[in-house]
């Protein structure tokens, strides 16, 4: 939630910028965060089929877990894509916008994983290594990369460069290829 706040906010900062109404941006919020929201969870119910083909109601269960982020990501720009249709706007003026909110809020939104003590790495001995006792490690305590933290730190960095070199775009999109490439780089 607070990640998608200060993501709203920081599209709203830049809406001004290129004469694009605040409103526009708020009223895309309505529309691309459930659409994104949904199109997450049902990637997600996809790719583990096995777990709600006995129980489709299950599939609805979101406060048990179980959002993909790259469904998200897809559903976010179709619905983007739709706005910038309605609206009669640049698709790629509003995904230059977007891209950089989108990455504060996976930086931000990737603390959700440290406090479901989800998202973790292998085992290790190294010193910035997390802790983890749950019913996973059997009540044991394990020692293990926080991926969460690396992919954070990375999503972090990422929109600092963004926000740096964003200034010297030459055209239409190219935050947004600056943006997946990044994301792709941090993923791979």
């Amino acid at each position: 939630a607070v990640g998608l706040l200060l993501a709203v906010l920081y599209a709203c900062k830049r809406s001004r910028q290129f004469g694009i109404k605040q409103d526009h941006i708020l009223d895309g919020v309505l529309i691309v965060v459930p659409i994104a929201l949904i199109c997450a969870r049902l990637y997600y119910c996809i790719f583990k089929w096995d777990m709600y083909k006995d129980d489709l109601l299950s599939i609805f269960y979101i406060w048990e877990g179980g959002l993909a982020i790259y469904g998200g990501i897809i559903g976010g720009a179709l619905a983007v894509i739709l706005m910038s249709r309605v609206k009669k706007l640049s698709f790629f003026l509003l995904a230059d916008m977007i891209c950089p909110a989108v990455i504060l809020a996976q930086a931000i939104g990737r603390w959700g994983n440290f406090c479901n003590a989800e998202a973790y790495g292998y085992e290790t001995l190294l010193p910035w290594r997390m802790g983890l006792c749950n019913i996973e490690t059997g009540y044991q305590m394990l020692y293990v990369h926080p991926t969460f933290l690396y992919e954070s730190l990375w999503n972090l960095i990422g929109f600092i460069l963004i926000n740096i070199f964003y200034r010297k775009r030459k055209y239409h999109g190219e935050v947004a290829v600056w943006y997946f490439i990044w994301y792709g780089l941090g993923r791979a």
